[in-house]
């Protein structure tokens, strides 16, 4: 994924930072925002603020960063959330600055939370640890909603691996409909496709990633852990982009995905670029990042 992110870099034309006084990442950033003034004791709108590396579990990984926009409210301010790829095995947030600052760019309203989720290994499987960190992020935003002032609806934008565990979340495990529209950028979502079933390593990849004892006995892990597969009408609008020239999640990933979306009902949006796993050029770049927003602005609505 890092020729994605490089690509997106490309396609900024200015940049947006916060910084702390801090300077000890692993501290997490507080910030008092509420003026008050003593005239009239009246208070001012909130200023900006970014939290880094805010806690969510006991797992040095279980971290996120949070970007809080200026003149946020609990009534209208909504969140996007980012959720990095990496093959569930690498990755990390910081991998995702760029796209943070075009969305503070293009959407400036909106919360943004940068998350880390726990990286597969023998001993902690990716599934479903991956899906429930995003579930333990989401809620403790939820708990913190009045502290942080914001309006717990949220966007997923995912990319690669990141889109799988993004639109998996959004299927099967958001009960409370909490996301209203996910953003999948080349996100593997049909485990039984030939590309992979053929694949004479595959099933030992899948299991290896799997907790098979979170899963009732006898499951079929390909099928329950293709988000593609549990698509349903509840779940909420999706945005695809696919290259079709990816030897990494092959379109016909993005076709069986759009295919389901198609036949449940649901808003979703397919674009298919010419090019790789996310390998593409400046222009089909600002292609994204203007639908990406407007996306956003549709499904995410920020009350004036």
């Amino acid at each position: 994924m890092k020729k994605i992110l490089f690509l997106f870099a490309l396609v900024l034309s200015t940049t947006v930072t916060f910084t702390s006084c801090d300077t000890d990442d692993n501290v997490v950033v507080q910030h008092t925002d509420d003026v008050m003034d003593d005239d009239d004791m009246t208070i001012d709108p909130l200023t900006a603020d970014v939290q880094l590396n805010v806690p969510y579990g006991d797992d040095p990984q279980q971290v996120y960063d949070l970007y809080l926009p200026a003149g946020r409210s609990a009534d209208k301010t909504k969140v996007i959330v980012i959720v990095h790829g990496g093959g569930w095995i690498e990755g990390d947030k910081t991998d995702v600055t760029d796209i943070i600052n075009l969305l503070q760019i293009n959407n400036p309203n909106h919360a943004i939370v940068n998350i880390n989720y726990r990286l597969a290994t023998l001993n902690t499987p990716a599934f479903p640890n991956q899906f429930l960190d995003l579930q333990s992020v989401i809620n403790q935003v939820i708990s913190q909603k009045d502290t942080y002032q914001i309006l717990p609806e949220f966007g997923l934008i995912g990319l690669s691996a990141g889109a799988h565990i993004s639109l998996q979340y959004d299927s099967v495990y958001d009960l409370d409909d909490d996301v209203k529209f996910v953003c999948n950028i080349v996100g593997p979502c049909d485990f039984t496709d030939p590309f992979y079933q053929e694949n004479p390593n595959f099933d030992l990849y899948l299991a290896t990633l799997t907790d098979e004892s979170a899963y009732p006995p006898g499951t079929d892990l390909a099928v329950a852990l293709s988000p593609a597969l549990q698509v349903s009408i509840k779940t909420s609008p999706t945005m695809l982009f696919y290259g079709n020239m990816d030897d990494l999640v092959p379109l016909t990933n993005g076709n069986t995905l759009n295919t389901k979306l198609e036949t449940s009902g649901i808003d979703h949006q397919y674009t298919i670029y010419d090019g790789g796993h996310g390998d593409w050029n400046q222009v089909q770049f600002a292609d994204l990042e203007q639908k990406v927003s407007i996306y956003i602005d549709t499904y995410l609505t920020i009350a004036e």
